[in-house]
């Protein structure tokens, strides 16, 4: 049989890996907000002590490869404390850990972008400190963030295919298996990198058009001020 038709026989199961890669990818940047936006503000706003323990933790992340991670958690750590967890949610969760720890510096970054000001200006109309931060600094850091937040799409997509060590069935190992039961090499891994670049141009494409739907005006790339 030849290489193409192996290929297009055994497409269908190569194309299913994306909605397992769609899903890994999705669930982290997920995690990744939901945790790396309070971790920005402990930093930015925290006491002494919690600014210690989110440094703690994003060393912790940033400083260890993902394979080594991922083993970790999957062998180590989630079984230490008696979870059973499959494969994909392993790999989704340390991705999303991860994510967390590089998200909140970039959100760190922009909250500390904000002019104190504007801070001063809000106190002194009234507002709380909760409250100046949720309506007057939080709309202005998150567009400043988004630029910046949408390197992490591509960081994670291209992360993901190293779940394949821990058996998640993703692209990169519907890949593997196809080629171990053909032999039949480069036309199924040049679809796999097909497909991740497509993956990868369609999400920053679409991360793109919202980041000019809610840019600032005058401020960013391409502004004129």
């Amino acid at each position: 049989m030849d290489p193409l038709t192996i290929l297009i026989d055994w497409f269908p199961y190569l194309l299913s890996g994306i909605f397992i890669t769609v899903g890994l990818v999705a669930v982290a940047l997920l995690i990744g907000i939901i945790l790396g936006l309070p971790m920005a503000l402990g930093q930015v706003y925290g006491k002494h002590l919690i600014r210690s323990v989110i440094s703690i933790y994003v060393w912790f992340f940033r400083g260890l490869p993902v394979l080594v991670l991922l083993f970790l958690f999957y062998f180590g750590i989630f079984p230490g404390l008696g979870l059973d967890l499959p494969a994909f949610v392993v790999g989704a969760v340390v991705l999303g850990l991860r994510g967390a720890a590089y998200q909140s510096q970039i959100f760190r970054g922009a909250i500390q972008s904000i002019a104190e000001g504007q801070m001063t200006a809000a106190r002194s109309l009234g507002m709380s400190r909760a409250q100046a931060i949720r309506s007057i600094i939080l709309p202005q850091a998150m567009r400043i963030a988004l630029p910046g937040w949408s390197n992490e799409y591509p960081e994670i997509l291209t992360e993901s295919s190293i779940c394949y060590a821990i058996g998640v069935a993703e692209l990169l190992t519907r890949s593997s298996q196809i080629v171990s039961q053909t032999y039949v090499t480069m036309p199924i891994y040049l679809a796999c990198a097909v497909m991740f670049i497509l993956l990868s141009y369609a999400g920053t494409h679409l991360i793109q058009r919202l980041e000019k739907r809610i840019a600032i005006p005058g401020f960013g790339p391409g502004s004129s001020s």
